[in-house]
């Protein structure tokens, strides 16, 4: 009987024992707080090095009560673009930001956002991506592409064309000269259907190349030609537009599926503050560099509607290589709500639409 009773207590005292380490472990799990690595190309001083600080982390911080935060590792210290939406996958970091052209690596849900001329106006891409564009696509991208992009915004505007040689207003204009290109696919059918002759050179070099003349034009956002100086050696401009720099901050789906519906409440609370505060910032960049660019230029030139047309055609073939990686139907309200009747009948008329 003693022993019987001994064996009670023994295991009552156990229950207790196990019944307050339990609840001590429910405690540590109340309060712990979840951390989110986000590895990114950007760098404070830059618009979105300084949005992730003045906003997507504080807003995190605030709307979760410091229950969750962001782990920042900038200027490609974890990894670049591509690299970190695969770590992401892997499970060894929660957040990514990317170019929308980037992002093609895992699918094509976004691949509308890099269609020449998809936008007319920097107004037109946020309100257009603010009302439906990015909400819709995203999901498309979280159901399909393994990744969820909580936030679509511009890193430098649109690429503008500036050159060393003449004043570019009609891509006729361009014919003969040496232009650099990226690896970009769509970039080297653009410049060739304009009349010049692509050539793939290295960012690193391109001031030098464009001051000997080994190339003679570029195709780049304006805050970036003012930030590599390329105003200095290259004086004639021609405000074409025509390929929107998009960009995402990004999210593994199975992180993402993983968290409870009010912690994913309070990531795109803080991803809402991020995008807004990242276009507030980009505004202010591509104004500032595109004014200190037009203090030096020997031309800064705005093409008429009827010149914008011929511009329009040479970005035809770009969207007919793309056909199968967009919605025929979602590209063509984007465009009519922007009121671009006539570059959809172009479009139409070529089978891109």
């Amino acid at each position: 009987m003693t022993n019987s009773n001994n064996t009670m207590r023994t295991i009552k005292t156990i229950k207790t024992l196990l019944a307050g380490f339990a609840m001590g472990l429910f405690t540590l799990a109340a309060v712990a707080e979840t951390t989110l690595k986000l590895g990114t190309t950007g760098r404070l001083g830059m618009p979105i090095g300084d949005a992730i600080d003045q906003a997507l982390m504080p807003a995190l911080a605030k709307a979760s009560g410091g229950k969750m935060k962001v782990e920042p590792h900038y200027q490609k210290s974890l990894c670049a673009e591509q690299k970190c939406g695969e770590q992401a996958n892997q499970g060894l970091i929660s957040l990514w930001t990317s170019s929308t052209a980037n992002y093609g690596n895992f699918g094509s849900e976004l691949a509308i956002f890099d269609l020449p001329f998809i936008f007319k106006s920097l107004e037109d891409a946020k309100r257009i991506s603010n009302d439906w564009l990015a909400e819709r696509q995203c999901k498309l991208a979280l159901e399909n592409a393994g990744h969820i992009c909580l936030s679509v915004y511009s890193s430098g505007g649109f690429r503008q064309l500036g050159n060393a040689t003449k004043s570019v207003r009609v891509p006729d204009d361009m014919k003969g000269l040496k232009w650099r290109t990226t690896k970009s696919p769509v970039e080297f059918m653009l410049v060739k259907n304009w009349g010049a002759v692509p050539t793939p050179y290295d960012w690193s070099q391109l001031y030098q190349g464009l001051q000997s003349g080994v190339v003679e034009g570029q195709y780049v956002a304006s805050p970036w030609q003012e930030v590599a100086k390329l105003h200095e050696v290259a004086k004639y401009f021609t405000e074409i537009g025509g390929m929107w720099s998009g960009n995402i901050l990004a999210m593994d789906s199975n992180q993402y599926n993983a968290m409870t519906d009010q912690q994913r409440e309070w990531l795109h609370q803080a991803a809402d503050a991020y995008g807004e505060k990242v276009n507030e910032l980009d505004n202010a960049w591509i104004k500032n560099g595109e004014d200190i660019i037009k203090a030096s230029a020997n031309e800064w030139y705005v093409p008429t509607e009827a010149e914008l047309t011929q511009w329009r055609a040479g970005a035809i073939g770009a969207w007919l290589d793309a056909k199968g990686t967009f919605e025929p139907d979602v590209a063509r309200r984007v465009l009519l709500e922007q009121g671009m009747d006539s570059f959809v009948a172009q479009l139409e008329e070529a089978g891109a639409l």
